[in-house]
């Protein structure tokens, strides 16, 4: 299994366990987001915890998370990333458009203040 989903009252945590967030996982995760968002989710916590690694697929699936969840009117957190994933957001500029988050509670907390 590649994800692990679980539905919380106010978001849905989708946590990658694959070591390479790349091509041959990206458009399961894609499809994945779609269908949780048209379920009516707004609100989306994707762990990377278990990424060593991730590549422009990976990427690409990271960002229709986030406009899956601005364009419901929610929130979309990263949280999970590994010093190599991190690295990769930050030299793309993508730390400047996603939230992220260093912890599962800090991530919670950023969904439940934008809730309020």
């Amino acid at each position: 299994m590649e994800f692990k989903i679980q539905k919380f009252e106010k978001f849905t945590q989708i946590e990658v366990l694959e070591e390479k967030l790349d091509t041959n996982i990206a458009p399961s995760l894609k499809s994945e987001l779609v269908l949780i968002s048209g379920n009516g989710e707004r609100n989306i916590i994707l762990d990377l915890s278990s990424c060593r690694y991730c590549d422009s697929s990976g990427l690409s699936a990271i960002l229709v998370a986030n406009r899956l969840c601005k364009n419901a009117g929610g929130t979309f957190v990263l949280t999970g990333l590994t010093d190599a994933v991190e690295r990769l957001i930050t030299i793309s500029q993508l730390d400047t458009v996603l939230n992220i988050a260093y912890s599962k509670d800090e991530a919670v907390q950023m969904i439940e203040k934008a809730e309020n």
